[in-house]
């Protein structure tokens, strides 16, 4: 799943799908006059979970259904909501939420039908976003600057003591852990960023894959042996150039999966 630019302008972002080699690519959802982004799957590949605009100030998740071809709402009015993720158990989703009044990026959790809202993460001092889960589901990694530069954070579902495993130095957020246990993000100031990968505890971190794309967004896939990523390696420079690639997790066998106009990034993989 990724966020596609087929009108070239971000207030009307789609949804789209494709096959890892590239086939099979589809736009699933059809508003034309709205932003939808941040594409998340469920743990079984059945259904997509991504935040879209409403109203001022107001962005809203949605659960789209791919056989039944259904969106439908899972939130009601509770401010700028991004980066929808489901539990590894299908059974909850965690997601970052800003709002005017806070003006502050937070954590929420809730339960997979929209009920049972809750705070996950409001650190005192800083903000929290881009959440997603580790493989078994007991802890969330984060990006927050609780510690005063934005980093990577993991904290336990139970609500126990937050720990940082990064000190990059321009960390920007999406991230993604693997069921090999390591995590991989990107850092770098704009027009630079590259991919780090990383052990669980944030031991062994290096840069990964070819450098000079200004690569970003990364995510493993279900083995923990590919990453796909946005990167502009065959248009540098270029505001719609992003495309979609793949490499292994060793940095090896770059592949372009994506050949559009237009920018596509915020890759999720599926199971």
């Amino acid at each position: 799943m990724f966020t596609c630019q087929v009108f070239r302008v971000q207030a009307s972002n789609q949804i789209c799908i494709s096959n890892p080699d590239g086939t099979g690519f589809r736009r699933i959802t059809s508003d034309n006059s709205r932003q939808h982004h941040y594409p998340s799957l469920s743990p079984d590949g059945e259904q997509v979970v991504y935040a879209a605009f409403l109203e001022a100030n107001v962005y809203e998740i949605y659960e789209y259904d791919l056989a039944a071809g259904v969106a439908r709402r899972l939130t009601d009015h509770l401010g700028v909501l991004g980066a929808p993720e489901i539990s590894p158990d299908g059974r909850s989703v965690v997601f970052t939420r800003w709002t005017p009044a806070s003006e502050k990026h937070t954590l929420w959790m809730m339960d997979r039908d929209g009920t049972n809202l809750r705070e996950f993460l409001n650190p005192e001092k800083g903000e929290a976003w881009d959440p997603t889960w580790s493989p078994v589901g007991d802890e969330v990694l984060l990006a927050s600057d609780m510690g005063g530069s934005a980093q990577l954070w993991i904290t336990p579902l139970g609500g126990g003591q937050s720990r940082s495993i990064t000190a990059l130095p321009a960390l920007r957020g999406r991230s993604d852990w693997s069921t090999l246990d390591q995590i991989v993000t990107y850092s770098g100031p704009a027009w630079e960023r590259e991919l780090f990968i990383m052990g669980a505890d944030g031991s062994g971190v290096h840069q990964v894959g070819p450098t000079g794309g200004n690569s970003q967004g990364p995510s493993f896939s279900p083995d923990g042996k590919w990453i796909t990523f946005t990167a502009y390696f065959d248009s540098p420079g270029d505001i719609h150039g992003c495309e979609i690639y793949l490499m292994r997790a060793d940095g090896t066998d770059l592949r372009r999966l994506t050949e559009n106009d237009y920018c596509d990034y915020q890759p999720r993989w599926g199971p």
